[in-house]
């Protein structure tokens, strides 16, 4: 079990809070709470060590297009790049 954290400047604060995802096997939830410092902060509790790198790249490139200020939490058991990609596409169309 690991438990990552990244930080992020992000000027478009969340509209609302949002949950997207079930931790299930291979999958993972995503919990979001609104901020209004410009600021974004993601915290990764994972089922799968030494994948920090790879986390940083997929929220680098979603903070990159989405730039949502909010807390966001990470509940991961196991999910690929692809899932997590999918996960934070849904996290913004509900929370943005």
């Amino acid at each position: 079990m690991e438990k990552l954290t990244y930080d992020f400047a992000s000027p478009a604060p969340a509209a609302r809070r949002a949950r997207v995802g079930v931790v299930a096997s291979g999958d993972l939830e995503i919990l979001a709470v609104p901020r209004t410092d410009g600021r974004a902060t993601v915290t990764v509790t994972t089922s799968v060590d030494g994948f920090g790198p790879i986390w940083q790249q997929v929220l680098d490139a979603f903070f990159a297009r989405t730039p949502l200020a909010a807390d966001l939490t990470v509940n991961d058991a196991g999910a690929t790049p692809g899932t997590v990609a999918l996960r934070l596409a849904q996290l913004k169309e509900i929370a943005a």
